[in-house]
């Protein structure tokens, strides 16, 4: 089972090469809209594995104090050197129960909920409901299964585009359903030949309903065709591959 703390940790000096940007990707910028409708200079906020602290540029101005929580030390020393006053920083294991943090009007959460061992992610989602005050609202970005799934579809139809018939394509084009079928059931499909979880729409209202939060909304993150498939062509437009957006409310 892969250390996380290692991991992370491994990756750090080349994180922004490495891991997927949703803030810079984020065709339609959503994500600050909905960080705006949430902020307060009077509010403070937590961001749940911050990273190397993308989000602080957009969070730090909205709210007057944001706690920054990773389990990559190499991470956090990065996510520091941004030099946002207001932003404290603390190394933790999102995934431990019983995580004891200060109560906070808003929780962040982008594509961190998301190990193959589907406990940690539910027991993640526990310590962000249970640092939200009463009232407080939580973001929570979600790798989409029907994305992966449309996604492919699509890879489909380009290659038919070119004369290639489905049975024809190279296997690897595939090779993120390499799981089994009990894993693709549960959602597990590979980035990087890593295992990840996504989910779909239903199982989200699902899961964070039995947690204890509102659904308020879910919405879509959508990223250009690029960051899906390689020199997409012109014709292939909306709808783009997304990421789900969850908001919620405790």
């Amino acid at each position: 089972m892969m250390n996380e703390k290692e991991h992370w940790n491994k990756i750090a000096p080349s994180y922004n090469d490495e891991i997927f940007d949703v803030f810079l990707s984020d065709k339609f910028k959503r994500l600050p809209k909905y960080f705006k409708k949430h902020a307060g200079l009077n509010k403070t906020a937590i961001d749940f594995g911050c990273g190397n602290g993308k989000s602080f540029p957009f969070m730090a101005n909205l709210f007057k104090q944001v706690l920054g929580l990773d389990i990559s030390k190499g991470l956090l020393k990065q996510a520091e050197q941004r030099g946002f006053t207001n932003v404290t920083l603390k190394q933790a294991d999102l995934t431990k129960k019983k995580l004891v943090l200060p109560k906070a009007d808003f929780a962040f959460c982008c594509n961190v909920i998301m190990f193959p061992v589907l406990e940690k992610n539910h027991q993640m989602i526990d310590n962000v409901y249970q640092s939200l005050k009463p009232g407080g609202t939580a973001l929570i970005v979600l790798p989409s299964l029907d994305s992966a799934m449309f996604s492919a579809l699509r890879l489909i139809d380009v290659y038919k585009k070119e004369g290639i018939k489905p049975m024809d394509i190279p296997k690897n084009e595939f090779d993120y359903f390499k799981a089994n079928k009990r894993d693709l059931i549960q959602g597990l499909i590979h980035i990087d030949r890593v295992p990840t979880k996504h989910y779909s729409e239903s199982e989200i209202k699902v899961i964070f309903k039995e947690a204890g939060f509102t659904v308020a909304a879910i919405d879509k993150l959508e990223y250009d065709w690029d960051t899906e498939i390689a020199s997409p062509p012109e014709w292939l437009k909306d709808p783009y591959p997304w990421d789900w957006l969850v908001e919620l409310r405790k």
